[in-house]
């Protein structure tokens, strides 16, 4: 993507957004009454409608199925952004957009949540492994890239919810002993989670994972002590792994005796069956964890929930290392 390009068509889209929207952002509330938050991706959707309850209108932008990396706003996305009470976004490379959108927002008394600001010391720089495909111009690229899927951590989930709920309570302070309440709720769920990953992984067989896709567990794997080989870091661009990419994995798998292989949600795993059967065992499952990178709406209106997906990628973390 060529950021420059698309920065300056986006400021002329803010700007258009801003004459449309005029004074809009003067009050709080919008014509319901209710606290109104926009917010990119599905996790930062499903915390805030957990601790909001019914007292916010919530928005998602992210909701065709096209991931953060790919993602580019349309006007009437910017024009939401534009007058919301409350906007929360990664704040990663792929959100550089969303830094000129908040520039020429109507509604000057916004509260915005950065969710990589808010956990500073903790966000790690992209990693490439041994045996990992790095892109092209990575090689000539000075500045650092951080790891965006920071929702990916039980740990970070509840500093940032934490966060959201101090957000919403400043913002609504009407509803301040909802949000509380909620989140209390909520963080005990997350807690017992993070308990039931925690022995899992104690009583595990093995402590190292074998991706054929992209990774964009680091925060999770860490969080865990757990090691990891892939084909490519977790912002990558790159789709098709090289020979040696594939020959090294099967390998690793191989040496580490590990009983299933890893892809991610939407990969059509083509790379994880390419190192199977490019390894001595070719009867490893492949299994799937869910970076929730493509959740829509409509799996929410279906019962997806956060934690729900978290909950079952335990369930596929507990194949992957026994």
């Amino acid at each position: 993507m060529n950021i420059k390009k698309t920065t300056a068509l986006l400021l002329s889209i803010i700007t258009a957004a801003a004459l449309f929207t005029g004074c809009g952002g003067e009050n709080n509330k919008n014509d319901s009454e209710k606290l109104s938050v926009v917010t990119t991706i599905f996790p930062e959707y499903d915390w805030t409608r957990e601790i909001a309850g019914d007292k916010a209108d919530i928005k998602v932008l992210l909701d065709n199925g096209v991931d953060l990396h790919s993602y580019q706003p349309t006007v009437d996305d910017i024009m939401d952004i534009s007058s919301c009470d409350v906007f929360i976004y990664v704040g990663g490379e792929s959100d550089k957009w969303a830094d000129d959108a908040l520039k020429e927002a109507a509604n000057k008394k916004m509260k915005v949540i950065n969710l990589m600001e808010v956990l500073k010391d903790d966000i790690k720089e992209e990693e490439i492994k041994e045996g990992m495909q790095a892109e092209e111009e990575e090689e000539s690229e000075e500045e650092t890239e951080y790891d965006e899927h920071v929702w990916l951590s039980l740990s970070n989930a509840k500093k940032l919810t934490n966060k959201i709920a101090d957000t919403l309570c400043e913002a609504d302070k009407d509803n301040s002993e909802t949000y509380k309440s909620n989140l209390k709720a909520y963080g005990e769920k997350l807690d017992k989670l993070q308990e039931e990953y925690s022995s899992a992984v104690s009583s595990g067989k093995h402590k190292t994972l074998v991706f054929g896709d992209r990774f964009p567990f680091r925060y999770l794997t860490d969080d865990l002590g757990l090691d990891y080989f892939a084909a490519f870091a977790g912002c990558s661009a790159e789709s098709e792994a090289s020979f040696e990419t594939i020959t090294f994995l099967a390998n690793k798998a191989d040496e580490l005796d590990v009983p299933a292989l890893l892809t991610i949600d939407g990969s059509d795993g083509k790379i994880a069956k390419a190192i199977n059967d490019s390894s001595s065992n070719k009867d490893r499952r492949i299994l799937t964890l869910d970076s929730m990178q493509s959740t829509t709406s409509q799996d929410t209106e279906n019962g997806v929930t956060y934690l729900k997906v978290m909950e079952k990628n335990l369930e596929t973390l507990k194949e992957a290392i026994n």
